[in-house]
């Protein structure tokens, strides 16, 4: 009665010192205070507000089709957002995106998007009192799925605004997805026994049960793991990446980076399953204290990306293995075989091999790529990725032969399409193809089955070119523009094996993929310092009799992979004297260290390897920003810009509902 009186206290404070007051007065003033609507401020910012009649809730039957699956039984109306019933609900945009919005998003963050929206606009009434959802679940979704509405230029929903409409523990809230995760928490343990172990599933996994899979991975062993995105396919789904060290997310110095990609060809399949395999490995080994395990991961930053092609794979995956041909799902979405599609550096460096300082290594990307050459997104994201991180060594793995590949794979003539191609560093790359062929269960066999061509008796290996030529591949591009050495997998005949092999073929490849990681921790390592003990970056490490140098990251560490024996190697840098060691790699050591400190000098023109006109600078990326995200715009009625309505607003526009503005972003 208080706080009634308090609330009404502005209209009849008028009549107190009316001596005339009269009893029916006071009623009618009072009667008036019960007609005035009482606003809470997110009601006012969307028109709708309450009376005092209504304030008290009354719990009704849970009765929406789109929020049966909720962990309780009776909501309220009004709602927290002010619908004032069902049939107003079911009539508002708020609703109509909860019902389409597994397909808006490819059924990524689904159910848990549809759940979180129905706590608000159905919240959970218990005892006669509405009870809001909680903050934490909110902030917890909306970091998991805020890309996701990004990828299809949607802006997050008001209703799911964590600070407005949610509120802490602490004020008795309620976990709108207690019931979703326990039944997830079943679902994993057909993977996870619920302890440090893994058991492994082998069978295919679909995009988003991959995606579950890494991250529920990352949250299992959190202080050694982390996932992050490089980019989105063309149909809008994450490359997503795992990656593993004792201090994820961020580069120790001195340690090594390494990177395994599967799936560049949407139909083969394999290495995806395997690379998914490997994570969860990795993970429960770590945990269980295995050694060798616990060594790699300690000493070693690895970054997995178990799908370069999700689209490809999900037209591969309707098919099947039965049916799937030799090529549906192999491109992208829009058709571009992806190892086909980087920059041709190959034919820049047979041209320019000639020249006396021109050098093999981070050679740039010509302009006439990005105004020539359609650059799929997958393709763009693979190139920014390679130049963010220093990594070291790579394998990419794909099927339909079994057999280890490596650069280069563009012929160095023209007119000879198989032809041994070396780099500089031929022997590098057959010691790192050789270490994965002999780890693996039959690929160095003489006697295995091959699928066509004789590698037999070659143990397994190949030099890509030799094989068979192609320009515009990943891995020529890894070595000739950045530091890392890159070897293609081909894991064997069958592109799409059934289920039944994948067992067998994570036991076959198990061994070969952990010596791979292994091999880095190779050669020399080191700092490039000033005389003042802070690191060059940017520093070339040469080797006297191989012509490809390397450079130092961020903090002046490199890493030189380099077979036993002695070795002449410089350190250089652009305004600093050049230093030269003699070193000698005995075959039992595993990886030595070479630092160097550098003098200030002046600048040597001679010695600049990028004075040849026709190059661009290394450091231009994308120079024409065709990646950027423009938006389109039009004018409204009044002569002000707007933006173009995205896709996925007809969903909206035809039902003659009030348009949801506040689904568009800069709206």
């Amino acid at each position: 009665m208080i706080n009634f009186v308090r609330r009404c206290e502005c209209h009849i404070t008028q009549f107190m010192d009316n001596k005339m007051l009269t009893v029916l007065i006071l009623i009618s003033a009072l009667a008036t205070c019960l007609s005035v609507p009482r606003c809470e401020p997110e009601e006012a910012a969307i028109g709708r507000c309450r009376t005092p009649a209504e304030e008290r809730p009354q719990c009704i039957e849970m009765v929406l089709g789109y929020c049966q699956d909720v962990p309780y039984s009776h909501t309220t109306f009004p709602n927290i957002v002010g619908h004032r019933s069902r049939q107003e609900l079911e009539m508002g945009a708020e609703y109509l995106l909860l019902s389409v919005i597994h397909g808006l998003l490819k059924g990524e963050c689904s159910p848990d998007i549809r759940l979180l929206g129905c706590s608000v606009l159905a919240p959970r009434c218990q005892d006669d009192r509405l009870m809001k959802p909680c903050r934490s679940s909110c902030e917890m979704v909306k970091k998991s799925c805020v890309h996701a509405f990004e990828a299809i230029q949607m802006a997050w929903p008001y209703f799911l605004d964590c600070d407005r409409f949610f509120v802490s523990s602490e004020e008795g809230c309620h976990d709108p997805l207690s019931d979703l995760r326990e039944k997830q928490d079943v679902a994993f343990a057909n993977i996870s026994d619920g302890g440090l172990s893994t058991i492994l599933q082998f069978t295919y996994h679909s995009n988003s049960q991959m995606f579950s899979i890494l991250k529920k991975t990352a949250a299992k062993c959190p202080h050694i793991s982390n996932t992050y995105s490089i980019g989105r396919s063309v149909e809008g789904k994450d490359l997503l990446v795992i990656e593993f060290s004792n201090n994820p997310g961020q580069h120790d110095l001195l340690e090594p980076e390494i990177k395994l990609i599967g799936n560049m060809h949407g139909n083969e399949v394999l290495g995806r399953q395997l690379l998914i395999y490997l994570a969860q490995y990795l993970c429960s080994e770590y945990l269980l204290g295995n050694e060798r395990i616990q060594t790699l991961i300690n000493t070693t930053r690895i970054h997995i990306l178990p799908s370069m092609n999700p689209d490809g794979y999900e037209i591969a995956a309707s098919e099947g293995h039965e049916y799937n041909g030799w090529t549906s799902g192999r491109a992208n979405a829009q058709n571009l075989d992806l190892n086909r599609n980087f920059p041709d550096l190959t034919s820049i460096f047979y041209n320019r091999r000639r020249f006396r300082h021109f050098r093999s290594d981070h050679i740039p990307i010509p302009e006439s790529y990005w105004l020539n050459k359609v650059v799929a997104p997958e393709t763009y994201a693979i190139m920014k990725w390679i130049r963010s991180y220093p990594f070291v060594i790579s394998a990419s793995l794909h099927g339909g032969e079994l057999v280890i590949s490596y650069p280069f794979d563009f012929s160095r003539h023209p007119q000879e399409e198989r032809i041994l191609s070396p780099t500089p560093d031929e022997q590098i790359f057959r010691q790192l193809a050789r270490i994965y062929a002999d780890s693996h269960a039959t690929m160095s066999n003489n006697d295995t089955e091959r699928c066509g061509a004789s590698f037999a008796s070659k143990g397994g290996i190949t030099n890509g070119a030799l094989w068979y030529s192609f320009a515009g591949g990943m891995s020529d591009f890894n070595y000739l523009h950045s530091n890392c050495y890159e070897i293609t997998v081909e894991l064997g005949c069958d592109k799409f094996p059934s289920e039944v092999e994948l067992y067998p073929e994570w036991l076959r490849n198990k061994e070969a993929l952990l010596s791979f990681m292994e091999s880095v921790h190779r050669g020399i390592k080191g700092i490039v310092k000033d005389q003042h003990g802070n690191g060059i970056k940017g520093a070339t490490i040469s080797v006297r009799g191989m012509r490809h140098d390397i450079t130092t990251a961020e903090d002046g560490d490199y890493w030189r992979l380099l077979n036993p024996g002695v070795h002449i190697v410089t350190a250089a840098a652009t305004g600093y004297s050049k230093v030269s060691k003699r070193i000698n790699l005995p075959k039992n050591m595993q990886v030595g260290r070479v630092d160097f400190v550098l003098k200030k000098a002046p600048r040597d023109p001679s010695l600049d390897y990028f004075n040849i006109p026709e190059l661009d600078n290394y450091e231009r990326f994308d120079p024409f920003n065709q990646f950027e995200q423009y938006s389109q715009r039009e004018l409204g009625e009044n002569g002000e810009e707007r933006t173009e309505k995205p896709w996925w607003w007809a969903y909206f526009s035809q039902l003659g509902i009030s348009a949801p503005t506040w689904l568009l972003r800069n709206y």
